[in-house]
């Protein structure tokens, strides 16, 4: 029998629904929400999707499960007063710069005040002025602006395993912040951005670099070059209203939207994904032959490279050692375009548009640059790009299309469809297929598509039958890495991406909710893969001519040193220790806990937090100098903690009490 509920005196059907929020949605009512997303587990922690169900009183939407026979009422007097006032409260305590706000035009705070009709704030004004966090080149943290809805705590930790920022203190000294509030850059962020795209307020935000780049094209002794990313072309026109079920393809608007601003070459990074493609593979098939560091990771995503750095570093040889296609094209471009535009190389700017946060943080890592100049000088995002067409005054809707510039804007269906979560691995066997079996064929392998965070492929390759994974979400990819250490699991290749569904859902495209407007994205790419004249990476001609004029062949010396990287070790912070306690006596006992990644992932923050306790509940404060260090060099013993000259391996709270009265008494004697 179909289940049935009464929502506003209408009869209303359900089916699977995890709470009734989700069935009122689905029937064309939208309740305001902070701290929901279908994404993340249900909170609860805003309540303005409070609705009144018969016989029960007033109840929280988005975490009350559905029941057959419910009567629900989603708009009454009682409810619209009691999300007013709650929306008053938050601007009260609430950094009102909304005019220069980054998040203005996406803000949930403001969009809420106005559906709400709240017109004044009855509340005295308790906001104070904090510091932004400008550590990184990716995001900027603006705690005045937080309301405390835990989305971007979530979306870190359930979503990507990071745990980068986490709720602190009490009451009215509560404030999300990384440990210890330390800056972002301090912290075990991978700059993803994901928590800047859940983000309902400017919280936390894409770093521009917009004025640096109008800076570059204002300056007549600079010659600016800018490339931009398959996804970007997918998204940008969701700025500026051109939107539709199947999305739209941009790419010709863009261009041309490009050369009005100044820009002397606009190219494809699609053109370096056919680049990396071409020697990822030849990488591949090298491995396969000698059966060495399987399986291969893909190395596109640098938030996902700095997760294997930082947290499985013993795993950095089986990374692709190929650059990223940002990466790829910031080199070429150093090396050919000081000659074709007749300019001296300190006088050339290349400038990426790209879908992520993360690639920021790629162009400045030192990898990247020679004899001290970046390879990339700036990165910009789709929305940034979508501000600057806004500065130009430029109508992008009416714009006529035109031509990238050769020799780095023509590029193949596989380059493209790097944007999508699968397409790398799709792009790999175009060209190994090729390489092993002698087929020259165009097959869309669909197999590998597809919505899931994690799915896996087997396809057979010069007679072996290779096994594949394709992963977003560092969540998903740590479960995967784990399986293949422990031998759970075994692969050939895996593909990572950090981002849900890829780089089309990186966090500097247009903000999104609903996972439909990302579906539409992806099937912009696939279908921009059909209408190409080529789809394997290695039938690009220009490709084929750079090898043939820079390169040699894949994998060659010359390849290597201008498409491929290395990567390192960064499992535990670069500095000392955090202080906690210092101790005001001069008999004293010191205590530190690792906080290495290895300790981290063994339960070292809540130990810490149990010796904090216990050393408060004893009253040994005065005695007592705690710090958290980086590292003890045990990673497979801990957590490990260092009490007196005692240092406790696989250390329990219980352990740790008995070591401390111990010493305590040594130092009282």
């Amino acid at each position: 029998m179909e289940k049935q509920l009464i929502i506003n005196n209408s009869r209303v059907y359900f089916s699977g629904e995890k709470n009734i929020l989700e069935v009122i949605r689905k029937h064309n009512i939208e309740l305001p929400t902070f701290c929901y997303h279908s994404e993340l587990s249900a909170y609860g922690s805003c309540r303005l999707c409070m609705v009144e169900v018969d016989g029960r009183g007033i109840l929280p939407a988005c975490s009350t499960p559905p029941e057959n026979g419910m009567r629900i009422k989603t708009n009454n007097e009682e409810i619209r007063e009691m999300r007013k006032i709650i929306v008053e409260l938050l601007l009260a305590n609430h950094d009102k710069d909304c005019t220069t706000c980054r998040k203005s035009e996406t803000c949930q705070l403001q969009s809420l005040s106005r559906k709400l009709g709240v017109d004044t704030i009855r509340f005295k004004n308790v906001a104070k002025k904090e510091e932004k966090d400008l550590s990184t080149h990716a995001l900027v943290r603006d705690p005045g602006k937080c309301v405390l809805c835990g989305d971007c705590v979530r979306f870190c930790e359930e979503i990507q395993s990071i745990g980068a920022i986490d709720f602190a203190n009490r009451g009215p000294n509560s404030q999300v912040c990384p440990s210890f509030a330390k800056e972002l850059d301090d912290s075990e962020c991978v700059y993803c951005g994901q928590c800047a795209r859940v983000c309902p307020t400017g919280a936390i935000t894409p770093k521009s670099e917009v004025s640096y780049v109008w800076k570059a094209l204002s300056d007549p002794k600079k010659k600016v070059v800018v490339a931009i990313a398959p996804a970007v072309r997918a998204a940008i026109g969701e700025s500026f209203g051109i939107v539709g079920e199947n999305g739209t393809e941009s790419a010709g608007k863009i261009a041309t939207a490009l050369r009005s601003m100044g820009f002397d070459k606009v190219f494809d990074i699609s053109f370096a994904a056919d680049m990396t493609i071409v020697e990822e593979a030849n990488e591949f098939v090298e491995r396969l032959g000698n059966d060495k560091h399987m399986p291969q990771f893909t190395s596109c995503c640098p938030a996902w490279v700095k997760f294997v750095e930082q947290y499985y570093p013993d795993m950095i040889k089986n990374l692709s050692s190929c650059r990223s296609p940002q990466g790829m094209f910031g080199s070429i471009a150093k090396k050919i375009m000081p000659q074709a535009l007749e300019t001296p190389k300190e006088d050339l700017v290349v400038v990426a548009i790209m879908p992520c946060t993360a690639k920021k943080f790629e162009a400045r890592r030192p990898e990247l640059s020679k004899d001290g100049i970046q390879d990339i000088d700036y990165v910009l995002t789709t929305q940034e790009f979508a501000r600057m067409i806004e500065e130009s005054g430029l109508r992008f809707a009416d714009l006529n299309p035109s031509a990238f510039d050769m020799p780095m804007g023509f590029k193949t269906g596989g380059g493209v469809i790097f944007g999508n979560s699968g397409g790398v691995t799709e792009a790999v066997l175009r060209n190994v297929i090729q390489a092993k079996d002698g087929i020259d064929e165009t097959e869309e392998f669909s197999f590998v598509r597809g919505e899931d965070g994690v799915r896996e492929a087997k396809v057979n390759v010069g007679g072996k039958e290779l096994k594949i994974a394709i992963v977003y979400g560092l969540k998903n990819a740590r479960k995967i890495v784990r399986d293949i250490k422990a031998d759970k699991s075994r692969y050939d290749f895996v593909e990572v991406m950090a981002c849900p569904g890829g780089c089309i859902g990186g966090a500097g495209q247009p903000v999104y909710k609903d996972i439909s407007i990302r579906k539409a994205r992806t099937k912009v790419l696939y279908e921009n893969d059909k209408t190409l004249e080529l789809h394997k990476p290695q039938d690009n001609p220009y490709v084929q001519k750079m090898y043939e004029q820079f390169l040699g062949k894949p994998g060659s010396r010359e390849a290597h040193e201008l498409l491929h990287s290395k990567h390192s070790n960064k499992k535990r912070l670069q500095e000392g220790p955090l202080t906690i306690y210092t101790p005001k006596n001069e008999k004293k006992l010191n205590i530190n806990v690792c906080f290495g990644t290895s300790c981290m992932l063994k339960g070292s923050q809540k130990l810490l937090k149990q010796i904090l306790d216990f050393v408060e509940t004893k009253d040994f404060k005065d005695n007592v100098g705690i710090d958290a260090s980086f590292c003890f060099e045990k990673c497979s013993k801990g957590p490990v903690v260092r009490i007196g000259e005692q240092t406790l391996e696989k250390c329990s709270i219980e352990a740790a009490e008995l070591a401390i009265m111990e010493e305590i008494k040594k130092i009282q004697k």
